[in-house]
């Protein structure tokens, strides 16, 4: 393991509340003084199976994080691509590993924990890579990530499993079993699975005895499933993916809605922590500047996860630092992924311009 050292962050903080005085949103995050607090580093190097040689697997960039409590640790699955000469997409995705007893400062592990391998799962992971985890845990202490497969011409979401969150067993697309494999050649990506706070461990929800996972890109979809493994769209009356919340002309999401962290389920209901994007022609929201990336936060009936209730009417968090505004992804970006409750207080990871790492805590 190598130690990231990047100063002092002094941030203050609230203790958790699931009706802070906004309603039923989960607050307000505040970034903290540090900040990226991942970066991209070329010392790493990784023999890749898939292609055979030897990469230096971080050298690009290092952003859109998982995270996770485990033995009084946070945990953060990173998505580390490799070339920086490629373009937008070109680039080989894998996803590293980094321990924290603070939240803030991390030690990287060398190598990636899950990656493009002959392993009978490259026709969907290579040469593109694994993308964008989310992670969830079950009663049972079982880690469940959903990943973005990329072969570089289609978006595949994807699950693994790993009981240390270092070894992890790919199961393929999620979609492969539901309704005679009519999606899986479908594009799609950022499951979110819905998840409760039980005791300080967020651990993956059952609702009316199934798990739920909202999920897509320009619109939000759902899904459920009995094993956090095969999963089931939801379809409307013709038959089509159920869109359960859809983009606003005006608005700062005018462009896609897509999942972010695992959602929550509260008193209130499910809030689902979302990116929205501004759109770049006459539907965008004209005070954002065009093609941003920002969080919000939606909430969706308990009982019923495809009932949206509300929609949060602007972003807690926008790219306004110098890194979310430049790098990759220069139009700005504040890309939620990885949500975490640790030492009284709610931790928000997320990537920054495609490129970072940045965090934001509840106040």
């Amino acid at each position: 393991m190598k130690k990231i050292i990047l100063g002092i962050c002094l941030v203050s903080v609230a203790v958790y509340s699931f009706k802070p005085k906004d309603g039923w949103q989960l607050g307000v995050f505040k970034k903290t003084a540090i900040n990226p607090i991942m970066s991209a580093d070329s010392s790493y190097t990784f023999f890749c199976p898939a292609s055979e040689k030897v990469v230096k697997w971080q050298k690009a960039d290092v952003f859109n994080p998982a995270a996770i409590v485990k033995d009084g640790k946070v945990y953060l699955l990173f998505r580390a691509e490799d070339n920086p000469k490629a373009i937008l997409g070109g680039r080989t995705s894998r996803i590293g590993i980094a321990e924290s007893t603070d939240g803030i400062h991390f030690k990287k592990h060398d190598k990636p924990v899950l990656y493009p391998a002959k392993d009978g799962f490259e026709k969907w992971d290579f040469p593109g890579g694994c993308e964008d985890p989310r992670i969830v845990e079950s009663e049972d202490g079982t880690y469940f990530i959903t990943y973005t497969s990329w072969n570089t011409k289609l978006a595949r979401l994807t699950v693994a499993s790993s009981k240390d969150l270092f070894n992890w067993k790919k199961h393929g697309p999620v979609f492969q079993k539901a309704y005679g494999g009519k999606f899986v050649d479908f594009w799609s990506k950022s499951g979110s699975v819905v998840t409760k706070l039980k005791g300080n461990k967020i651990v993956a929800a059952k609702i009316n005895g199934k798990y739920w996972m909202y999920w897509g890109e320009k619109f939000v979809n759902v899904a459920h499933s009995t094993d956090l493994i095969n999963w089931t769209p939801l379809l409307d009356d013709k038959g089509e993916l159920l869109q359960v919340m859809k983009t606003r002309p005006g608005y700062f999401d005018s462009d896609l809605t897509e999942p972010g962290p695992p959602a929550l389920l509260t008193k209130d209901g499910i809030i689902l922590f979302y990116n929205g994007k501004n759109s770049g022609d006459e539907k965008a929201d004209k005070k954002l500047a065009a093609n941003t990336y920002t969080g919000a936060q939606a909430l969706f009936d308990a009982g019923n996860p495809a009932k949206l209730i509300e929609q949060s009417q602007s972003y807690y968090i926008k790219p306004d630092l110098p890194h979310e505004i430049s790098g990759q992804y220069k139009a700005g970006t504040t890309f939620t992924e990885g949500l975490v409750f640790y030492k009284n207080k709610w931790f928000m990871y997320y990537g920054t311009a495609d490129s970072m790492v940045g965090l934001a805590i509840k106040e």
